[in-house]
């Protein structure tokens, strides 16, 4: 499945998936930032989110974004995620370990950590809503979830609209099954991956994250987490211009890197 997609900009490609609750229009401010930065930046809608319409057999978002890069022509990338755009770059860096020329991996939870009372209770709050067909409460409960006190109305408008747009087609459309997990066919696949990474968490998103983010930074071998100030569990989306800094930061430390092995 070719995947929709926003891009702008010229340079070593870098990939940005959105979460879970959004869809592609959350990187929308880091195009142009990104681009002045001397990058391809490539936002992706992920399948059942935003332009990007959920199919009724297994899905297997990963390889819809190797198909979607090779149709544009992009051989080798940076990977930028949140949340589940995380999950889904680490999916297609097992997969495809020769492409990925890094990865820059923003609220990420593995799905068989024990959820905390307090993500425990932001999951029942939506659940509760939906079964009772409370569109508004539902979508309130994300915003309280997964942006920050410090989040303005713009963002907190952004981040409403590309919930009720998700809510509504998950009830239209349903959820498609999964393809199986390429993570969990191997244990030993993360501690394996020998791709430069940056490990992030918002300042104030939910500790389950920070518990995440700690482990995968670990397990990838990087310099620890990294704390976006300022900043909920969608930090890209209320600090574009932070997060754009720190890809391009990585960018730059990769181009230092390659210059280094090939003096």
């Amino acid at each position: 499945m070719l995947l929709p997609g926003d891009e702008a900009g010229h340079g070593r490609a870098v990939v940005l998936l959105h979460a879970r609750p959004a869809d592609r229009t959350m990187w929308r401010a880091h195009l142009p930032l990104l681009a002045a930065g001397g990058v391809r930046a490539i936002a992706l809608d992920l399948p059942g989110h935003g332009a990007a319409i959920a199919r009724p057999h297994s899905e297997a978002p990963w390889a819809d974004v190797l198909d979607t890069l090779d149709h544009l022509g992009v051989r080798r990338f940076v990977l930028a995620g949140n949340s589940l755009g995380a999950l889904v770059s680490l999916q297609a860096a097992v997969t495809a370990r020769d492409r990925v020329e890094g990865l820059v991996l923003i609220g990420y939870r593995p799905h068989d950590q024990r959820p905390s009372a307090r993500l425990q209770a932001a999951w029942d709050r939506e659940k509760a809503a939906l079964e009772i067909g409370d569109f508004d409460a539902a979508v309130q409960a994300g915003i309280e979830a997964w942006t920050s006190n410090h989040a303005s109305p713009a963002v907190k408008a952004h981040a409403a609209r590309m919930m009720r747009d998700q809510l509504e087609a998950q009830l239209a459309r349903g959820e498609a099954p999964q393809a199986e997990d390429p993570l969990a066919r191997d244990p030993a696949a993360l501690p394996g991956l020998a791709v430069p990474a940056m490990v992030g968490v918002g300042e104030h998103d939910m500790p389950d994250f920070f518990q995440g983010g700690d482990a995968l930074a670990r397990d990838l071998r990087t310099s620890g987490l990294v704390v976006i100030p300022d900043a909920g569990h969608l930090a890209p989306l209320e600090q574009p211009a932070a997060v754009s800094e720190l890809i391009l930061d990585f960018v730059a430390t990769l181009l230092r890197e390659s210059v280094k092995r090939t003096v």
